[in-house]
């Protein structure tokens, strides 16, 4: 999952409407929580494995645990290399993990990560798929992009001091002119730290392919919040801004992540650029009204007939000849065994330590250095377009400076309509908090507290935009992840037990962007095609 992030230590504050002092007041408009129950999955952690001997037995070449990005991609990776009886299983009633979409009002909107932004030469795989899907094309040498494809303007935008401005950077025109030369000196000075942070290549997507040094080493063994004070990087809006950038791509704040992650999210993609440089921008983000999920549809789709959803795996055993793999049907409440002669697991590595019956030695290790961010996603069904205050206009990326959510995205911003109208706002919370104690206390009032209750926390947090809001929401949905995605906390990028499990040994691969400490689409799908490599090479000599 991909989005911008919550201010620093907001997490630690009570949340809006959830005081806990009782159920909520009954809402003017319809809603629910979708997506699969956590029940269902709460099955193997509360002893799922002792349903008994299943009745369903059935054989393939290869299974995929596991129908997110990485076991999608692992799947057409290996029909690539002409390994076509591949079984592929997931929890959820849909494939896509992260990358799910949903309708309200017959428009598309997103379940989780909404973009993803155009890749570099490192990325040979996703470049293969995105020429493949007719978004990427080489003329004269040069790379064209289907612009249909790419994000329209205007792009993102900053709400402060009740205008919205261009740009989600504080701007310095929008702070106490007292702050505004120190702040610049510090963005300015945070541009030149980027831009020296490490030698070429050494923040390459995927992180596989990057340099690893010392000096990076010791950058994954502190916080970014920790190496920012050292660094002298204490204004606040930068601070603001940069602990939001760590919340986009890891779902916690840089008191938590890694000096190596926060430098990496910038210096993996197109740096950071104070106010006034004379900087190329980016090419720029891929999105669609549903988000991801337009990609993960067209993953999915080749595999009709081979991919079943609402199967909880339970266990799976690794012999000399082959992997045997118990399931939980949901649909039909019984158990299924299917048996093949390789196993990919492409599920978060806890879910992974639960389910195989003999673990290799280094995955208990990487599990207990791991931590999981959850999430919320909120989809907010509009009957009219919204009035809007002062400033710059309606863009994709709304994001309000201050406020305990993460903003929000415009599904129909895509759309080619020439008049404002009907729209779904999906709006992002990312509640990793600042250190363990408030993820669990976040996790836990995710779970607990009905879709009422934070349905109005989200819609509070946006009125200060947006006061006409309330009177023209229809409904909202809601989606919870209770653990979204695995922050890189100092030490997981150069965890020995990481690299392990990704090398690949035996009948049973690992395929998910947890090895690569973080989670974003471009680690997924490079993780899910290494797993088929290997795989397919099993196959080629005979194993």
């Amino acid at each position: 999952m991909k989005r911008r992030s919550v201010l620093a230590g907001a997490s630690a504050l009570p949340i809006v409407g959830l005081g806990g002092c009782g159920p909520a007041r009954p809402a003017a408009y319809g809603g629910e929580w979708i997506g699969a129950q956590h029940e269902r999955g709460h099955r193997l952690r509360d002893g799922g494995r002792t349903l008994g001997e299943p009745t369903v037995h059935k054989r393939a070449a290869v299974i995929i645990v596991g129908a997110g990005i990485a076991g999608l991609s692992c799947a057409r990776k290996l029909a690539q290399a002409g390994i076509d009886d591949v079984q592929v299983f997931d929890l959820e009633d849909a494939a896509g993990g992260n990358s799910r979409a949903h309708r309200m009002g017959g428009m598309a909107c997103p379940l989780g990560a909404h973009y993803l932004p155009v890749p570099g030469d490192d990325a040979v795989e996703l470049v293969g798929l995105l020429d493949s899907l007719g978004l990427r094309r080489t003329e004269g040498g040069r790379t064209v992009w289907d612009e249909r494809h790419l994000c329209h303007s205007p792009q993102e935008r900053l709400f402060i001091d009740g205008h919205w401005h261009d740009g989600l950077l504080p701007p310095l025109a929008a702070l106490p002119a007292s702050q505004r030369d120190a702040t610049l000196a510090q963005y300015r000075r945070f541009a030149r730290l980027v831009s020296t942070a490490g030698p070429a290549g050494s923040f390459a997507l995927p992180t596989a392919r990057a340099a690893w040094t010392p000096a990076l080493q010791a950058l994954d063994g502190i916080t970014f919040a920790r190496w920012l004070d050292d660094q002298g990087i204490t204004a606040p809006p930068l601070r603001w801004y940069l602990d939001y950038c760590c919340r986009d791509d890891y779902g916690a704040g840089a008191a938590q992540v890694s000096a190596w992650a926060g430098l990496h999210y910038f210096a993996s993609r197109h740096g950071f650029h104070a106010p006034g440089d004379d900087a190329p921008r980016d090419d720029g983000v891929l999105t669609w009204p549903e988000g991801n999920a337009w990609l993960s549809q067209r993953l999915a789709a080749p595999l009709t007939g081979r991919l079943h959803d609402g199967r909880v795996a339970l266990a799976l055993d690794e012999g000399r000849h082959e992997v045997t793999l118990d399931l939980w049907n949901a649909k039909t409440q019984r158990a299924e065994r299917w048996i093949a002669a390789q196993a990919v697991l492409a599920t978060p590595l806890f879910i992974s330590t639960r389910v195989l019956r003999t673990p290799p030695a280094a995955l208990q290790p990487a599990v207990a250095a791991m931590r999981y961010a959850p999430w919320l996603v909120a989809n907010l069904q509009l009957s009219d377009a919204l009035d809007d205050r002062p400033g710059a206009p309606p863009s994709w990326d709304n994001v309000l400076y201050g406020s305990p959510t993460l903003g929000y995205v415009d599904a129909m911003h895509q759309a080619t309509r020439p008049y404002p109208g009907p729209t779904v706002l999906t709006a992002y919370w990312a509640l990793g908090g600042d250190n363990e104690a408030q993820l669990l206390a976040q996790r836990r009032r995710l779970l607990d507290q009905p879709w009422q209750a934070w349905s109005q926390a989200v819609v509070q947090t946006l009125v200060d935009a947006h006061p006409d809001l309330p009177d023209k929401l229809a409904r909202i949905d809601l989606m919870r992840y209770g653990h979204a995605m695995s922050i890189p906390l100092p030490g997981v990028r150069g965890s020995a037990a990481l690299a392990a499990l990704a090398s690949g040994r035996g009948r049973v691969q690992f395929a998910h962007a947890d090895l690569s400490g973080y989670s974003v689409f471009e680690e997924a799908f490079f993780r899910g095609n290494e797993a088929a490599r290997r795989v397919a090479a099993r196959f080629t000599l005979g194993g």
